[in-house]
Formats: C-alpha cells, structure tokens, sequence
C-alpha cells in the first residue's frame, strides 16, 4: 500500500514537471529567448502566503542553517528539475523490484 501512495506522488510530481516544462516552453517561444522558471517563483505565484508561512516555520523552529543554504539553493533551480528528480526519487522508492526466480521455475 506505501509503494501505491509513492508512485502515486512521483505520477503527480512528473504530472507537475511536465506542466512547468509546457509553460517554460510556451515563454520561450513567446519571448524568442530561454525562459527557465525558479522554484521560488512559481512558489510565489501559486500561494505567497504560504512561502512566507514555510520561511517562518524553518527559520523559527528549525535552525535557520536549514533555510539560508540548504532551501535557498532549492528555491533557486529550475521548477521543472525540482520536480523531475523528486518524481524520479518518489518512484524509485515505490519501484516494485521482479521476483528473481524465473517465470516459469518452481517455488
């Protein structure tokens, strides 16, 4: 049942990759020049408040070491590589392995 739920998320995160590569693409093409959008960004123009709501909570309950290397340098790639690797990590946890017996040997 938990490798369903993590291939279900690494489906909706790769579903998510693919809709921002489409918009970096349709930008690109509008704007004759590559258009790669940040993490922060398309963050910010989904939901502000809760950007600041996440910065917070990092800053004031975790150590802000948390927030000022480690998160910045997330927020700052690419939305479509963010997505595309926590997909491919998603489902290699959730990755079903084959048996190692062969099809047709006895058990």
């Amino acid at each position: 049942m938990l490798r369903l739920i993590f291939r279900l998320l690494a489906y909706i995160c790769l579903s998510l990759a693919i809709i921002a590569a489409v918009l970096d693409a349709a930008r690109s093409v509008g704007a004759s020049n590559l258009v790669i959008t940040l993490l922060r960004d398309s963050w910010q123009s989904v939901s502000a408040n809760s950007f600041a709501l996440v910065e917070t909570s990092i800053r004031t309950h975790l150590y802000s070491i948390f927030w000022d290397p480690l998160m910045l340098w997330v927020l700052d790639a690419p939305t479509v590589l963010v997505f595309a690797l926590l997909a491919l990590l998603l489902y290699a946890i959730g990755y079903r392995r084959a048996d190692k017996t062969g099809r047709f040997a006895a058990r």
